[in-house]
C-alpha cells in the first residue's frame, strides 16, 4: 500500500483540546451561546492555561454552526487572539436518523460543514448515537448504563448510508473531511461495522472516528483494542483519543472501567498510532478526558502524544511542498 506524505511531526501536529467538561447551560440558566466575548474568553484562559494551541469547539459546549455571522466571527477573532487554531469541530448527539430529529440533525450537520469551511477547520466528527437517557443521566459514569440503540433495520441503515453520503460530498467541495465516530450500539458500534458502514458511503474524504475508548469502556465483553485499531486504521481521520483501565473477573463475569491518562490505560496508543500512520494517517487529534479535571489530564495526553508522534515530516511531503 502506498502511503501519502506525512505532512506534520510530533512538533505541530493539530492535537486540540475538548470542551465536553464545560457545560452548555450555565449555572445561571444562560446559554453558552449567549455568553458575551468576555465571558468566551474567560473559559478559553483555563484551555491557554494548560498549554493548548488547537481547540476543537465541540457543540456541547458552544454551537458554531448556530451562532450569527458576527458573532461566529467575534468567536474566531477571540481564538486568534489567544492563538488558538480550531483544526475541527465535532458533533454530540445529533443523530441525522434520531427518529424524531433526524431532519433538523441533518440540517443542522450541513451547516456545521459550512461554518468548518468558513473558518479554515478541515476536519468535522459526526455521529449517529442518540441522547442520553434518564438512566445514564442519573449514573455516575452514563456508559455504564445501556443507551439508544440504532435500529437492526436495513432501511435505516440505507437511510443513514445516504443522509452521510449527502453530506461527504457537501463537505467535499470545501475539502472538509467528514470522520465518523464509533459509538456502542450504533452501526459504527463495532470496528467491523464500522469499516462496513463507511465503504458503503464510499467517499474518500469520509472516514472512522477510532475513538475505541467509547467501546473499550462499556461494561459488558468487547473486542480487543489492537483487534479493533487494526480493522479500522486504514480509515482513521480526526480521531478522539482517550483511555480507560478495565478490569475483568472470569469468575464473576464483573467488568468495571475507570478513565485513565493515554498513557497508563489499556489501550497502547503507542502501537495504536503507529498503525495509523503506517495507513497514512494525516489527520488532526482531540483529547478527551471524563473525571476530575479532565482539561488537565487532556493537556498531559497532548505532551504524551507529541512524545510518541514522528519526529520529523517525512521527506516526500518536504519535496512537493
Amino acid at each position: 500500500m502506498t502511503t501519502p506524505p506525512r505532512k506534520w511531526n510530533r512538533h505541530n501536529w493539530p492535537i486540540a483540546a475538548a470542551m465536553i467538561q464545560y457545560p452548555n447551560v450555565l449555572r445561571d440558566g444562560r446559554s453558552v451561546q449567549d455568553q458575551s466575548v468576555e465571558e468566551w474568553e474567560a473559559t478559553l484562559a483555563d484551555v491557554v492555561d494548560t498549554g493548548f494551541t488547537e481547540l476543537d469547539p465541540t457543540d456541547s459546549w458552544l454551537r458554531l454552526a448556530d451562532l450569527s455571522p458576527a458573532r461566529l466571527d467575534d468567536f474566531v477573532k477571540l481564538a486568534g487572539s489567544l492563538n488558538l487554531a480550531i483544526p475541527a469541530i465535532s458533533t454530540s448527539r445529533r443523530s441525522v436518523i434520531d427518529p424524531e430529529y433526524g431532519d433538523a440533525h441533518l440540517a443542522y450537520s450541513h451547516r456545521v460543514i459550512e461554518t468548518a469551511a468558513r473558518i479554515g477547520a478541515g476536519s468535522v466528527s459526526l455521529g449517529l448515537f442518540g441522547p442520553l437517557t434518564d438512566a445514564q443521566k442519573a449514573a455516575l459514569w452514563f456508559w455504564a448504563v445501556d443507551g439508544v440503540r440504532n435500529p437492526d433495520d436495513p432501511q435505516v441503515w440505507k437511510k443513514a448510508v445516504a443522509r452521510i453520503r449527502e453530506l461527504g460530498r457537501h463537505a467535499e467541495e470545501f475539502g472538509v473531511e467528514l470522520s465518523l465516530e464509533m459509538y456502542e450500539d450504533t452501526y459504527l458500534g463495532t470496528a467491523a461495522s464500522s469499516v462496513r458502514f463507511v465503504t458503503d458511503v464510499g467517499l474518500p474524504n469520509v472516514g472512522i472516528n477510532a475513538d475505541v475508548g467509547n467501546l473499550i469502556r462499556l461494561h459488558r465483553p468487547v473486542e480487543h483494542w489492537l483487534e479493533m485499531v487494526e480493522k479500522v486504521a486504514p480509515y482513521a481521520k480526526y480521531w478522539h483519543v482517550k483511555n480507560y483501565t478495565r478490569v475483568e473477573d472470569p469468575v464473576s463475569g464483573a467488568i468495571i472501567t475507570h478513565p485513565a491518562p493515554l498513557e497508563t490505560g489499556i489501550v497502547n496508543y503507542r502501537v495504536a498510532i503507529g498503525l495509523a500512520l503506517e495507513h497514512g494517517f494525516g489527520s488532526p487529534f482531540l483529547c478527551e478526558h471524563y473525571g476530575g479535571d479532565g482539561l488537565s489530564v487532556s493537556a498531559a495526553n497532548r505532551d504524551y502524544l507529541r512524545c510518541i508522534l514522528p519526529k520529523t515530516v517525512s521527506s516526500d511531503w518536504e519535496t512537493e511542498r
